[in-house]
This record gives structure tokens, sequence and C-alpha cells, in this order.
């Protein structure tokens, strides 16, 4: 699963994409810096797996990891190809979900592409762009489905209408994302489609560090604007977080964070707030080898979560053994666990939550 950091160029993605990757993408101060989409493996900050960690002491610790884009910067009429437009939108659809960032802060010494800082604009310019490459895909289904929807074919004529209706919303600058269809309509004929607004979006306003803990005027702005959307808004100082990335001390960085009043990196936050976006959640394998976060889709069976480890699990599932987080926390170990009673045994309809600890017994 990826997130992709997309917005107008120059405005901290690829600083950004530095601070949650280590992977030292160009950072310049000139459009179209990062052509090629810059991918970086992204470890996810999580407090339980330490503490799993200093229960267990095992071998080794493995933590949840999520995958981050980071895209060439779009312009005004990359829809028709402008700029690196075309290469955007490949590389844009590719994706599961959107980071926007949004420049939020004032300096005279980055240059705006459209003169002066205005996020809503910006904002703006990025949908509209989204939405015209949306509409282009739109009319070219339609065209084919109008066609069998006249000879009378039922689901040709339900997927029409379901197009109309897309259509209609991005004629009128909705994105699809804000439409509304029943469950059906939306896996039938929705989601096969990939259109690019329908991918859930994080709006990332960039301040400066004055405004890292509690904002400014134009995140004000930008979380008036997106009230509709049911979008995460997340405030981040990245060219400060690039300043506390440098530091090889962990001392130091908190002190750092301490300093301009934060308790954690807003880097740390994003990538938990990125990992939620993309419907996935966490669950725990813990033993003297490995204390080990593995990712599974939120809603996900046993079996399924078996099969990330390895697809033999699943096929042979037979049981899984399931203890509660706070149950091992508690308690301090599996062993104490199993003695109070409080291990779970599971069966295949069980669905897993975020934070089980699990050891699953199959046969192949």
């Amino acid at each position: 699963m990826k997130a992709g950091i997309v917005g107008l160029p120059n405005v901290g993605k690829s600083t950004l994409f530095n601070c949650l990757s280590n992977a030292k993408a160009q950072s310049a101060n000139f459009p179209f810096c990062t052509i090629e989409p810059n991918i970086g493996v992204v470890n996810v900050p999580d407090p339980r797996l330490e503490k799993l960690e200093e229960l267990v002491n095992p071998e080794r610790v493995q933590p949840a990891t999520v995958e981050i884009v980071d895209i060439a910067g779009l312009v005004k009429g990359a829809s028709k190809g402008e700029g690196l437009g075309n290469q955007f939108l490949a590389n844009i659809r590719e994706t599961d979900a959107i980071l926007h960032v949004l420049r939020c802060f004032d300096n005279d010494n980055i240059v705006h592409v459209d003169g002066n800082v205005n996020p809503i604009r910006d904002k703006e310019t990025i949908d509209m762009e989204l939405q015209l490459k949306d509409l282009e895909t739109a009319e070219k289904k339609l065209d084919k489905v109008k066609r069998a929807a006249k000879t009378g074919n039922k689901d040709a004529q339900k997927e029409e209408a379901v197009l109309l209706t897309i259509k209609a919303g991005l004629e009128a600058g909705t994105s699809v994302r804000a439409l509304e269809f029943s469950e059906d309509d939306y896996r039938d004929f929705v989601k096969p489609s990939q259109f690019i607004t329908d991918k859930p979006v994080m709006y990332v306003c960039n301040v400066d560090e004055g405004a890292a803990v509690s904002g400014n005027t134009y995140v004000e702005e930008v979380k008036e604007a997106v009230k509709d959307e049911k979008a995460e808004v997340l405030v981040l100082a990245v060219g400060t977080e690039a300043d506390i990335n440098e530091l090889d001390d962990y001392e130091e960085r908190q002190m750092f964070l301490q300093d301009i009043g934060l308790e954690e990196p807003g880097s740390a936050k994003l990538i938990r707030s990125a990992y939620k976006l993309l419907n996935q959640q966490t669950y725990f394998t813990a033993g003297v080898k490995e204390v080990r976060a593995w990712t599974v889709d939120i809603g996900a069976s046993a079996p399924q979560a078996a099969g990330v480890i390895h697809t033999d699990f699943e096929k042979g599932f037979i049981r899984a053994e399931v203890i509660a987080y706070d149950d091992y926390v508690s308690f301090g170990s599996e062993a104490k666990v199993k003695e109070a009673g409080k291990m779970r045994v599971e069966g295949k309809n069980y669905i897993v939550k975020d934070g089980d600890v699990m050891h699953f017994l199959f046969n192949v």
C-alpha cells in the first residue's frame, strides 16, 4: 500500500519525503526538481512495539512499514499534459491514498509558482487538475457503457447512471470521494474505475516553526475549506522537522522538540495517520526470536492475518491464539496471561483487532 505526496512545486514535498524516509530526494528551489517518483519504505512509529520488546526481550524487532511516494509538483494544465502532468497523473494513479501538502508559510526566499501564498487557491488548482483527469476517464467509460445500455443490458444501465452522477459531480467541481453511492454501486462500478479523486486524502499544512504547535491563519482557512470532505488536516513545520532529522543524538532531538512545544516529531504522527488513511492496522507476534508488527486491512479475518505471514498459514488455518495487547502488558508475559485465563482461541470468522498479539496454528 502506497501513500503519494502531492502538491504544487516548492511547497515542501521533497523535504517532507526526506524527513519521512531518510532517502535524500533532490530538494531545490525550483519546480520539477523531483522528476522520477521517489519511493521510501517508512517504519510506522508504535510505542506498543517498544513495550513488547521490553517484556519479551527478543533477538530482533520488526516494525510495520508504509510506502511513501514523492511525486513531481503539479501545475495548472497538468490534465492536458502541461509541465510533467501526464507523468504526475500516472504516478498518483498508482498510489492508494494522497498526502496533499499545502504551503501555509510566508518566506520571500522561496519562490511560489503562482507568485504569492494562498493555500486554498493551491488546493483548488490540484483538485481541478485531478477532477479534469477523472472527467476524461468517466467520459471514455460512458461512451462504451451507453452502447451496451441501449441494448437493454441491466448492469450497463446501472453503470451508466453511476457514471452520469460522477460526470455531473466532477463538472460541478466535486471530487468522487464526496459523492454518495450505494454499497453495491460503489463496489461494482466506482471502485474498479480507480478514479484519482476517489482516493482518501489528508491535507498537510506546511507551516513555519512558530506555527508548529497551534497553526496559523492559513491553517484555519484550510480547515474551513475542507470541513465537508471528511479529511484529516495535519499541521507540520516541515523545515523544522528536517532540522530535527539532522541531529544524530536522541537527547538533542527531544530537547529541540521540547523547545518548540512538541511531544514527538510531527512526521511520526503523519506516518501513523497515513497508515490509517490506507485502512491499515497492526497485529503483533511476540516470541524470543522476534517481536514483530504485521500490517493487515482493518476488518481482516484471522486466516487473512495469518496469510500475511505466509500463504500456507492461511490455506491450512486451524485456529488463532489471541491475547489483547492491554492484557499482555498488564500481566507481563504470555505464560501469566494463560494462567489468568485471558488467552482466547479464535476460529476462521474472528475479525482481528488493532493491537492483538496472535499465534496461529495451521496444517498444510
